[in-house]
């Protein structure tokens, strides 16, 4: 019984429920949290300061392509990288695990941040959201602040302070 040079090549594990061959293939797997958050906050930095995946890869010697998997958190980056990627971002390695939360269940987080803190959390980290803070941070007018406030709430119809 010959295996095929496909089959030595695919990851295999012994499954509950195996197919005809007794294995089944290994499935994808979702990001780890971690992974995501630090993606996500490598992410938001790089548009805080304007800088393209290109452009970031190019400093690190990687592809646009794996930075995209960095900031999705579907590829991990090593401890040396996540170094390299604070310097070239100009802020320290503890950043990326700035506000991260963890697995928690709802019962043990205590006095954790709410789930609204975790939506404006997410709605900074959006392109959209980086363009705003980017705005309203190099706006030093009280007036003017005042006005992009009241005009971001007018449009949202948002009613809070």
């Amino acid at each position: 019984m010959g295996v095929s040079a496909a089959a030595k090549n695919t990851k295999m594990i012994k499954a509950d429920r195996p197919g005809a061959d007794g294995l089944t293939r290994m499935t994808k797997r979702d990001p780890n949290f971690v992974d995501r958050h630090v993606g996500n906050r490598m992410r938001m930095r790089r548009l805080l300061i304007g800088m393209s995946q290109e452009k970031l890869g190019e400093l690190l010697g990687i592809t646009f392509q794996q930075v995209q998997k960095y900031e999705k958190g579907s590829n991990r980056v090593s401890a040396s990288r996540l170094y390299n990627v604070a310097k070239v971002l100009g802020v320290p390695v503890q950043y990326f695990f700035d506000e991260l939360q963890g697995e928690q269940q709802p019962a043990a987080m205590g006095f954790a941040e709410s789930e609204g803190a975790d939506a404006i959390s997410g709605a900074l980290q959006s392109p959209e959201g980086v363009q705003l803070a980017r705005i309203f941070s190099g706006t030093t007018d009280p007036e003017k602040r005042k006005l992009i406030i009241n005009t971001a709430r007018a449009i949202s119809g948002f009613k809070g302070s």
